[in-house]
């Protein structure tokens, strides 16, 4: 990687790890407000364009996934239903059936004008958040990749309700990254990147060029705001997914999708916002950092937080607290006194337990139990800093 880029730097191609010969598998995704006008018709042309784009990399090499947003849009339109589709729960699914078997005929048809293959996949939250299912899925889009073929990935969100949704695309797009064991994601937006305050209400807003860590004030610059409302994606989705990837070592980019060949484009000038990835954690434990849903968290105080970082296991005498219901083996959120959330693991213990166990010292576990005590409350090689 490059060094740093100051604000308003311009970034160059050697900058940017997206190119086929250093990016094998890109993620590309594209929000609805790019793909449908306002009116709700398919933006061909610029769609075409994007395609061309896509296939030139092919040809280089490179083996691009789909995520594409739309259907909710193209199908509310068919339906001549009131806000885009979103006005409830059940028009929106009935939209995004409607609206999902034209989408993947547009992708079916432009991949097919430049000699490729179009494949789709719907999926739930619970697709790549049960481990099992998620290796499922994997398995689908190596041996998808392998055979050449584009697949085009969409949340199901004819069948996805409120507690089995990503509700944005953004988070999707970096989960399937790292599903296919992607190198890249591009999150096609209808701004130019991460800016310092709200270009839309601050004129001398600065486009951020660069971002080497997701901290505090990288957070705060999100908005839950889009351009169009057309979407269900803002800036703080953007940011979340930008966390997912770079943690499992996939370098992301927010760029402007306005652009005829943004592709292209964006190959050409950079313009936009970098997220570096950083060293990628092991398969299982880089899935368990973009998990999505947690069913509790542990609390503990600065001692335990220390220990965690320098990469030891929790013990129950660190805990201050437990919240939520889980049993032995579901994911839970370490939090710390300050309420940052420090990493993730499997718990060893159901939430029952481990409120029994909590500030305690190892010698007092069995007689509070009534069983021999387990090593760690969430042991370091079931767990991954955050």
């Amino acid at each position: 990687m490059t060094a740093p880029l100051d604000q308003g730097e311009s970034a160059t191609t050697t900058a940017l790890p997206f190119t086929p010969d250093q990016c094998l598998r890109l993620v590309v995704k594209i929000g609805s407000s790019l793909l449908i006008d306002p009116d709700g018709s398919v933006r061909r042309d610029w769609l075409a364009s994007l395609v061309a784009d896509m296939a030139a990399r092919h040809r280089a090499g490179q083996r691009v996934i789909i995520v594409s947003s739309g259907a909710i849009a193209l199908g509310a339109r068919r339906l001549k239903l009131p806000k885009g589709g979103r006005a409830s729960l059940e028009d929106a699914q009935a939209a995004a059936a409607t609206g999902q078997i034209a989408l993947s005929q547009v992708w079916a048809d432009l991949l097919s004008a430049e000699g490729l293959t179009a494949a789709q996949i719907l999926v739930t939250l619970d697709d790549l958040e049960d481990r099992r299912r998620y290796l499922n899925a994997s398995a689908t889009l190596d041996r998808l990749i392998t055979l050449g073929v584009v697949p085009v990935i969409n949340e199901n969100d004819s069948v996805a309700t409120t507690e089995i949704r990503f509700g944005d695309n953004d988070r999707l797009a970096a989960r399937v990254a790292q599903a296919a064991s992607a190198n890249g994601v591009l999150l096609l937006s209808d701004v130019d990147g991460l800016f310092d305050a709200n270009p839309g209400r601050v004129p001398d807003a600065k486009l951020i060029p660069r971002v080497e860590v997701i901290d505090a004030s990288i957070v705060a610059m999100a908005t839950g705001d889009t351009a169009s409302g057309m979407g269900s994606g803002g800036m703080a989705s953007k940011i979340e997914a930008a966390r997912i990837a770079t943690s499992a070592g996939i370098a992301l980019a927010i760029l402007s999708g306005k652009r005829l060949s943004p592709l292209s484009a964006f190959d050409a000038d950079g313009r936009g916002t970098l997220f570096t990835a950083v060293k990628a954690s092991r398969a299982r434990k880089a899935w368990l950092a973009g998990r999505l849903t947690v069913k509790g968290r542990i609390l503990v105080d600065e001692g335990a937080a220390r220990a965690l970082r320098s990469g030891k296991s929790l013990l129950a005498a660190g805990m201050t607290g437990v919240e939520g219901n889980f049993m032995r083996g579901e994911v839970i959120d370490i939090v710390s006194a300050d309420g940052m959330t420090l990493a993730r693991g499997l718990s060893e213990y159901n939430s029952r337990d481990a409120a029994t166990i909590s500030g305690k010292r190892s010698a007092e576990l069995a007689d509070l139990l009534g069983y021999s005590p387990r090593s760690a409350v969430v042991h370091r090689d079931h767990m991954v800093m955050l």
